[in-house]
């Protein structure tokens, strides 16, 4: 992008603009300690100031340097964090549903949609708005989950590459190591977005910005954005019947 920083603040004023014509009083957001969220409190705190803005981090079973990670990033950006755990409501939860033999992805985004619920209510409460932190390659190939971290009020950089996501923390004041961090929504040991995807954001970055990618990749690319259409369009439903 040849003009981040002017594209930031527009971000900025999305954000003020957006808050103060909705009738909501705040911003709720859930920090991982992951780059994506950094950013988006980074954009918030700027947009609306600390005092419209209520970070959570949701500990499911989270690895404790995430956590970790997300109290620093608070104390970077001076924002309010307050960390909630819901390990054993997580554990219980299972157990009604029967679904100790689930597989992995099922366990896995039943934590993603019990964060976000949490984060829901928590906006109820405080009259305000629940933001996003998809950027656009999680976006263009359904790396998130369905009415999880993919159901927001406000998607604020759905429109940046991972590079450009980088980028931008490091422009807004957020340390070298968190975001270098390796990407990973920390929700089994050892995960990482890049292994789950089989494509690297290098790969994605520049077929979305239209630069060559290696064949596998494109192929990978177009494949995941292909199965994952069901994620970005309006539910489906018949037509209207005639009245």
């Amino acid at each position: 992008m040849k003009n981040l920083e002017a594209y930031l603040l527009e971000i900025q004023s999305f954000l003020k603009d957006y808050l103060d014509k909705s009738g909501c009083k705040a911003y709720v957001l859930g920090l991982s300690g992951g780059v994506d969220s950094s950013l988006v409190a980074a954009l918030a705190r700027k947009a609306v100031g600390k005092d419209k803005l209520y970070c959570y981090c949701i500990d499911i079973e989270s690895n404790p340097k995430d956590i970790e990670d997300a109290k620093k990033v608070a104390e970077q950006l001076d924002v309010n964090l307050e960390v909630i755990s819901l390990t054993e409501t997580y554990h219980s939860y299972l157990k009604d549903l029967k679904g100790k033999d689930f597989l992995r992805l099922s366990k896995s985004n039943l934590k993603v949609r019990m964060r976000m619920c949490a984060l829901f209510a928590y906006a109820q409460e405080h009259s305000g708005l629940v933001l996003g932190t998809d950027n656009w390659d999680e976006r263009y190939v359904g790396y998130f989950t369905k009415y999880g971290d993919g159901a927001a009020d406000i998607l604020p950089i759905v429109h940046l590459t991972k590079q450009e996501v980088r980028e931008s923390s490091k422009i807004l004041g957020i340390s070298e190591d968190l975001y270098n961090r390796v990407p990973s929504a920390g929700l089994f040991e050892g995960q990482t977005d890049e292994t789950e995807m089989g494509i690297s954001y290098v790969d994605l970055d520049n077929y979305l910005i239209g630069k060559e990618v290696n064949l596998e990749a494109k192929k990978r690319i177009e494949h995941l954005h292909k199965i994952s259409e069901h994620k970005r369009v309006e539910i489906p439903s018949p037509k209207p019947p005639k009245r």
